[in-house]
């Protein structure tokens, strides 16, 4: 269990972080077979600071990374959604999806 009460499930042969997430990428599933979404893809990864090295090349700071629970296309409006189950906003959470904006003009979808 998470410092924030949720607890990892298995659903389809994968592990996700909450009970909540794994409902939600069932539902995204039938949701692509019924055409609605397309590309559905888990765990994308985005890249918000680059590592920062110094003069002799050693990494001093590691990258900063957002990591989506789910992107997707939606059909209809033919869209890029990138999505995230939330249970609690953190700060660190908040300042990454300002930053998300900020470089790739996305808004992260809160379920």
């Amino acid at each position: 269990m998470s410092k924030y009460g949720a607890r990892r499930t298995e659903y389809n042969g994968r592990t996700y972080d909450s009970g909540r997430e794994a409902t939600r990428a069932a539902e995204l599933r039938l949701m692509q077979r019924a055409g609605l979404i397309k590309d559905l893809r888990e765990q994308v990864d985005y890249e918000l600071l680059p590592s920062q090295k110094d003069e002799a090349g050693k990494t001093i700071e590691r990258p900063v990374r957002y990591r989506a629970d789910f992107v997707y296309t939606d059909v209809p409006t033919n869209q890029t959604i990138v999505e995230d189950v939330k249970g609690c906003r953190t700060k660190e959470y908040i300042i990454k999806r300002k930053i998300m904006l900020f470089l790739y003009g996305i808004r992260i979808k809160e379920v």
